[in-house]
């Protein structure tokens, strides 16, 4: 199916300043606003970035999208041509919103195929290409008694090849405030999944993952209340941890806010680029126009 593309004047994005984080870990390039209406969906989740600086979404009404991101002087200054179209199913068909089209995390494996992992049917498809169908993926045990808007938010590639997948609201087996994690092994045609135990900040639930050059992964966060909005933080798993046997547990390396807007931040994608490991943050609009599609980029320090 081909995929429709929004031409690259139309006014897709708008600066977004960003004031130096509170810690030292990350120094910022800049984030943009984005204006879904040009392409007439926003619910960006999962997140991927290629070192061409490639930039890959899927969205939780059931759709891919991709853009190339604009770098001068260093700092994010817009994107390039975007390009979208639906998810479909094994049989070529595209995805329905809802149940079977709630995409909410996106993993790429070193041969290039896709992973797209969903809520509400809770499952993962693996996909040649994001364009094409998508067939069953082994998902890990267990993570079918996730609440329906709580599963597998968070999903990556960590740099030996092995898959970490976090469930955003299934209670770990380190106590009532950990969440369900897996770390899966990929055996041939089949995944080996390990169970390990997820530890967030204090009210907060995971919502995306991705894994860095040294073998370690950074993991972001979400806490939404109606009387103080959505909060966060990106949190940093050393490499050790993730090879160790005890549940994992992060040092924070951004609060959102204050070093970023409060929104409610869904994806997060890792990349080397220009000698550098680049972080890419999006937010989710959850299709509410009092909320905005927010880019940011960074470089770790």
């Amino acid at each position: 199916m081909p995929a429709c593309t929004a031409d690259a004047t139309d006014p897709v994005a708008t600066p977004l300043p960003l004031g130096a984080p509170s810690r030292p870990n990350l120094h910022p390039l800049g984030g943009l606003v984005l204006n879904t209406a040009v392409w007439g969906f926003g619910g960006l989740s999962g997140l991927h970035l290629a070192p061409d600086l490639t930039l890959t979404a899927i969205s939780d009404l059931g759709r891919w999208w991709r853009a190339p991101l604009l770098l001068e002087d260093e700092r994010l200054t817009g994107l390039g041509p975007v390009s979208h179209g639906p998810l479909l199913d094994a049989a070529g068909a595209a995805l329905r919103r809802g149940r079977l089209g709630d995409a909410e995390s996106l993993a790429r494996l070193p041969g290039g195929d896709w992973l797209v992992g969903f809520e509400r049917l809770h499952r993962i498809l693996r996909y040649r290409d994001l364009s094409g169908p998508g067939m069953p993926f082994d998902m890990p045990p267990g993570l079918d008694a996730a609440p329906g808007n709580g599963g597998l938010e968070a999903l990556t590639v960590l740099a030996d090849g092995r898959l970490l997948a976090v469930a955003e609201q299934l209670p770990g087996a380190a106590g009532p405030e950990s969440r369900k994690a897996w770390l899966g092994s990929m055996q041939g045609s089949h995944t080996i999944w390990r169970e390990t135990a997820y530890l967030p900040g204090p009210d907060l639930n995971p919502t995306d993952a991705a894994g860095l050059p040294d073998g370690g992964a950074l993991v972001l966060e979400r806490r939404f209340t109606l009387f103080s909005g959505f909060t966060g933080r990106l949190a940093h798993l050393p490499a050790e941890i993730l090879r160790g046997a005890a549940p994992l547990s992060g040092e924070t390396w951004l609060d959102l806010p204050p070093d970023a807007p409060a929104e409610n931040w869904e994806g997060v994608a890792v990349a080397r680029h220009g000698g550098r490991t680049l972080v890419a943050l999006v937010s989710d609009d959850n299709q509410n126009p009092f909320q905005q599609t927010l880019l940011l980029l960074f470089a770790i320090a």
